[in-house]
């Protein structure tokens, strides 16, 4: 399609007419910062509001106010909280491409992580090491050192090294993303050692989508499990997580899936382990057999699937925020919507290169193939700084700086539409000359 493209108002608008997901747009809250409607390019941090939100957390409340504690059983309500968490299972499983006992929202990202790594990563003297991208965000960083490091030492004997056990892949020489070929090289040389591959599926400064079917195949192959944390992907790009055979991952649902700031995660444990008692865990009640579970007897007994690696009892004001979400997911479906975000992301790429050609700023760092990015572009500056972030900023250009000179745009598809896309250019064409 880039060739079609055209940098025309024009343009633009009958694109928008001719969107099939135009009407979603109305659905969202646009932000209005002094005094102007903002081109908002930040759904990769934190996905605008749906007006169905509030809704979905005024039933509850109603029903907080009306039933009490038997909000929990009562059969007049119309969704009872003892089986809150399995509401989504089926639309979640769709996002990330699992089967629903695959999947269930609960915690937050980095909690899940952390339950997940018990299970997943059980090192040995001989086999302790991780796989991970350099430069994965500073959450999984701060996961990697402090797993490593509680394993490291067992009955005040040194196991290994953590220093030496975590195998960070950066890109080549003059190259800005992994290749894969890379990863896998990457993958069998530590074959001996490797326990480990945990990556994030998008990468969240450069923007690239890895392979995650190709990497799993490869970790498996040697002996080690593969995980992904889905924080840019899960909304973003079609996912295969079953297909792909990868044994987990988790995400979080406010940034492409517009579920509220902070707010609950989502894990997938492949349907191999649904069943598998023998997988150490730190265990809750909500984990627990649901048929048992107010015996209140000692004696851990996993639900099945993922529902067995649960804590606590749903946060229910949370969850609705999320399903209000989910329920326009439901009905875009995530074919549609990956398909107009290819076109959009296209769009802003073609017409920033056209910008590019009569004063060359920008160099795009984020994959130019659709397949290896997702509705992200991470411009790196050539010129003007975190000075040129501002004066867009001043305009309503809403977008994310990151250290040391990129700046990252993510149009989203259920919400930006292409006149956005044209307008951004004319905004940073006078945030340019202002800084002349």
């Amino acid at each position: 399609m880039a060739e079609n493209y055209q940098n025309t108002l024009e343009y633009a608008q009958k694109m928008d007419q001719e969107d099939p997901l135009k009407k979603y747009r109305n659905e969202f809250h646009i932000p209005i910062i002094d005094g102007q409607q903002v081109i908002y390019y930040t759904g990769n941090s934190l996905g605008l509001q749906p007006k169905r939100t509030r809704s979905f957390i005024e039933k509850e409340m109603k029903d907080w106010e009306l039933f009490g504690v038997e909000g929990h059983f009562n059969k007049k309500k119309e969704n009872i909280w003892y089986k809150y968490h399995e509401y989504g299972k089926d639309a979640i499983a769709e996002i990330v491409g699992a089967k629903p006992i695959e999947v269930v929202p609960m915690n937050n990202l980095t909690v899940n992580l952390h339950l997940l790594l018990v299970s997943f990563y059980r090192p040995t003297a001989k086999k302790f090491k991780i796989i991970v991208e350099k430069g994965a965000f500073p959450s999984d960083q701060y996961v990697f050192e402090s797993q490593l490091n509680f394993h490291a030492f067992h009955g005040g004997q040194k196991l290994f090294d953590p220093q030496e056990a975590l195998v960070e892949i950066a890109p080549r020489e003059g190259e800005d993303t992994l290749r894969t070929e890379d990863i896998i090289a990457t993958i069998e040389e530590h074959q001996n050692e490797l326990c480990l591959v945990m990556m994030g599926g998008l990468q969240y400064y450069t923007g690239q989508f890895f392979d995650l079917k190709k990497i799993t195949k490869a970790a498996h192959k040697v002996g080690a499990y593969a995980g992904f944390d889905l924080a840019h992907a899960a909304g973003n790009i079609e996912l295969k997580l079953h297909d792909w055979d990868v044994d987990f991952a988790s995400w979080c649902t406010y940034k492409y899936l517009n579920s509220g700031p902070g707010n609950v995660s989502g894990v997938y444990v492949h349907e191999r382990f649904a069943n598998d008692k023998s997988l150490p865990r730190f265990a809750g009640w909500w984990g627990h057999d649901e048929k048992e579970r107010f015996k209140m007897e000692k004696g851990f007994i996993p639900m099945e699937g993922a529902d067995g690696w649960q804590l606590s009892n749903t946060n229910v004001l949370g969850h609705a925020a999320h399903y209000a979400s989910l329920e326009i997911f439901k009905e875009v479906g995530m074919k549609a919507l990956r398909k107009k975000s290819v076109l959009l992301t296209g769009y802003l790429e073609f017409l920033i290169n056209e910008f590019n050609k009569q004063e060359k700023i920008f160099e795009i760092l984020t994959p130019k193939e659709p397949e290896n990015r997702g509705c992200q572009l991470s411009l790196y500056l050539l010129k003007y700084g975190k000075p040129l972030f501002d004066e867009l900023m001043k305009r309503g250009v809403l977008g994310d700086w990151r250290e040391p000179d990129v700046i990252r745009l993510a149009p989203v598809p259920l919400y930006n539409t292409f006149e956005e896309q044209y307008l951004f250019i004319e905004k940073l064409r006078e945030a340019v000359e202002a800084l002349k």
